[in-house]
């Protein structure tokens, strides 16, 4: 985890008898209501750094509830923790990994706040989470309390032995935190650890798995291992990585979709490039916007010959077909109109349509949506209250702009 220099400061007084039982005192968090909150545990006789700590984590715990529910209430965070901790409906996936691969004692390296840790703890896994920075490793020794089968090492996940253990998991730092924020790391070698630490652990024929993100270019990919791209309500939130025990032996990419209908998975036992070959058609029927991550897994093409469909252009991750096909995989449109893109004949159709809401998407073309939106809409009269969705991209050399009109979804 990267090390942010704030935040030891911020948990020191929230790890006393006196900060846990205040925090833990405080209802579900409000910011419009911070200020009068903070005066009020002031004239109550608590410290400003208690107050100011309370406060920082109560606004934590408020965010951390996307990606923890309601076990966010009774957990520290820190924010750079807590902008790369896994969410715990996917973090429970991870765990089954090992479980499924008869691993009982993981070495959770680079633990962060201890999310993989507690749902891997959560399936009566023994867990040493390990973690460099001692204020996250701090936050996940109290997060990881209730479970007796989890315990944390201040560490760096390089140096620890793993004679005990017969599993791997791995989240590395790919972030650099300075007081005005944190950036991303691009590089596989300068994450911490890197990522030819990972391929030497796994050529020591351990069961291992490792978190990255989800832009990990495909030639960084390592061979024999099995990636798994995964989005949330569709969100791209990561790249899994399995090797030995852990990897599907048919499978070499994958995205697997986690939303409101459950779970849904695409898989190819294919390198990266080759596979099913793109179909190129016409502008027609329905128009299909596959997943972050089966774009991201290179799983277009095989998107597209599932719902017997075709690509626009070889190069451009939209695919049509004739007829409507239900599909966890794409969201879908009604393709309506297709004409050329022409900014002046774009502007006169919505003045004739009345439109005052509209919606642009694009890929393939640099055209800024936002800046586009406001040259066709300038000069609209006032009023008008139609809506519409405009695509924006190419096909070859010739750039289109397509009127379509999403589908909703019945309700199940």
């Amino acid at each position: 985890m990267a090390h942010d220099e704030n935040a030891q400061d911020q948990l020191a007084p929230l790890l006393t008898p006196e900060g846990w039982a205040l925090l833990n005192s405080l209802g579900p968090y409000r910011e419009e209501d911070a200020l009068a909150l903070g005066s009020r545990l002031r004239k109550e006789g608590h410290s400003p750094e208690l107050v100011a700590a309370v406060l920082s984590q109560a606004r934590l715990r408020a965010r951390a509830a996307v990606k923890f529910g309601e076990f966010a209430s009774q957990m520290l965070f820190t924010r750079a923790g807590l902008e790369q901790a896994t969410r715990l409906s996917v973090a429970a996936r991870h765990a089954r990994r090992f479980v499924d691969a008869g691993v009982r004692h993981v070495a959770d390296l680079g633990c962060g706040l201890g999310a993989d840790a507690l749902a891997m703890a959560s399936l009566e896994l023994e867990v040493t989470a390990v973690e460099r920075d001692e204020a996250t490793a701090a936050c996940a020794t109290m997060n990881l309390m209730p479970f007796p089968e989890a315990r944390v090492v201040h560490a760096d996940a390089e140096t620890v032995p793993l004679e005990e253990v017969d599993g791997v998991w791995l989240d590395p730092a790919r972030r650099e935190t300075s007081s005005s924020g944190t950036r991303r790391i691009w590089d596989p070698e300068a994450f911490s650890p890197p990522l030819s630490f990972v391929e030497s652990l796994a050529a020591r024929g351990l069961p291992l798995g490792v978190k990255l993100g989800p832009g990990l270019p495909h030639e960084s990919v390592p061979d024999g291992c099995e990636a798994q791209w995964v989005s949330v309500d569709g969100d791209v939130a990561e790249v899994a990585l399995y090797f030995n025990a852990l990897r599907r032996p048919t499978v070499r990419r994958a995205a697997l979709v986690l939303g409101h209908g459950g779970a849904a998975e695409l898989v190819a036992e294919t390198e990266f490039g080759g596979g099913a070959q793109p179909h190129i058609g016409p502008f027609e029927g329905y128009l299909y916007e596959p997943d972050g991550a089966v774009i991201r897994a290179g799983l277009v093409a095989e998107f597209a010959e599932r719902i017997g469909g075709h690509l626009l252009d070889p190069q451009i991750a939209y695919v049509c077909a004739p007829g409507l096909v239900e599909t966890p995989f794409a969201r879908a449109y009604r393709v309506l109109e297709v004409r050329p893109y022409h900014v002046k004949a774009l502007r006169a159709w919505v003045r004739e349509q009345g439109i005052g809401v509209l919606e642009i998407k694009k890929r393939g073309t640099a055209v800024t949506p936002d800046e586009l939106r406001k040259v066709l809409l300038a000069g609209q009269k006032k009023g008008a209250t139609g809506k519409a969705t405009l695509v924006l991209t190419r096909i070859g050399e010739h750039r289109v702009a397509a009127v379509v009109e999403p589908v909703v979804a019945e309700p199940a």
